[in-house]
């Protein structure tokens, strides 16, 4: 990846940690800025519904179509899986906002004629795309970006790439909003944490951040928790097999909490009612087998293109709840 700058600006004041839907409507007008379809709403489902509801700006970005999540290209060629890709992600913002067309979104480039290809972030030269981020972000002033942290959560060099380009976008505009990046609690890497070893064999990857630390610490309630699921299932290329090997009941305790850290390089304004730490406090995560590769995946139901996260949960996850 080309080096980028990373000169520390002092961080906003810490408050309070978002907790419940209605705490969301404090984040104010929200950016989400992923690498590939399923990223939003894995991630951030349930701060997006809530803040729909809040009557809050949701705007989503995303770097890629996707077009390479599967290891069975000759099934889904690059432009078959996009076209569903692409097909999955309006159908699923759709479902979580029941059809009422308040989730914005764009692909990365598309404004310019440009495509960014899914597995090539970490190789694209950065100044295009953190131009054209700095652009969006003037243009939509957010008063919260949520994004992946350094460690891209999975550790997928696209997530890494995407977490570094939305920071230094950041520093080139005179917007200060909170940067929050994905996380996750102690709770959840508990009960999940060993289903899912880095793909890039990283030791930094699924952070854990102690309650303390969090800017976000939502437990979505029973129907916002079903509006996620029902926008996770519409993205069933990427989720139906992880879905079928969890059950129901522990597939909703796996996508039932959403988690931010502040990032504590990149200045901030604090927003009335609601902040977070200035440091976010990580430890690792036990080291799972396996490195990049892990175990082999295994065939999905349908021959279904495997997602980031199926690594290696789907052969993992068949346990009782």
């Amino acid at each position: 990846m080309h080096s980028i700058s990373s000169a520390a600006v002092p961080a906003a004041t810490p408050t309070t940690t978002v907790r419940t839907a209605r705490d969301v409507a404090a984040l104010g007008t929200v950016l989400g800025i992923w690498a590939h379809p399923d990223d939003e709403v894995y991630l951030s489902a349930g701060i997006m519904a809530a803040a729909t509801e809040a009557g809050n700006r949701v705007v989503v970005v995303t770097a890629t179509r996707g077009e390479h999540g599967t290891d069975d290209p000759v099934r889904w060629p690059p432009e078959r899986l996009s076209a569903v890709r692409v097909g999955e992600l309006a159908a699923s913002l759709a479902a979580l906002d029941g059809g009422r067309g308040r989730i914005e979104h764009r692909f990365l480039g598309e404004s310019h004629g440009r495509r960014h290809v899914d597995g090539t972030l970490a190789a694209t030269a950065p100044d295009g795309p953190v131009t054209e981020l700095a652009t969006i972000i003037e243009e939509i002033a957010p008063d919260t970006v949520l994004t992946f942290g350094p460690d891209g959560m999975t550790g997928h060099p696209d997530h890494r790439a995407v977490a570094a380009w939305t920071r230094q976008a950041l520093r080139r505009t005179a917007a200060a909003p909170r940067l929050l990046q994905a996380t996750c609690t102690v709770e959840w890497s508990r009960e999940f944490g060993g289903l899912l070893p880095p793909m890039d064999g990283s030791p930094d990857t699924f952070p854990v951040t102690p309650a303390a630390d969090l800017a976000v610490e939502l437990r979505l309630d029973a129907a916002t928790l079903g509006r996620k699921v029902a926008a996770l299932a519409a993205q069933d290329s990427q989720t139906g097999a992880l879905r079928e090997a969890l059950g129901a009941r522990r597939y909703r305790r796996f996508v039932g909490t959403e988690a931010f850290r502040q990032d504590a390089g990149v200045r901030s304004a604090p927003r009335r009612g609601v902040g977070t730490r200035s440091r976010a406090g990580t430890a690792p995560l036990l080291p799972a087998p396996g490195g990049r590769s892990g175990p082999a995946r295994p065939p999905h139901p349908g021959g279904r293109p495997c997602a980031d996260l199926c690594v290696p949960a789907c052969a993992a996850a068949r346990r009782p709840a």
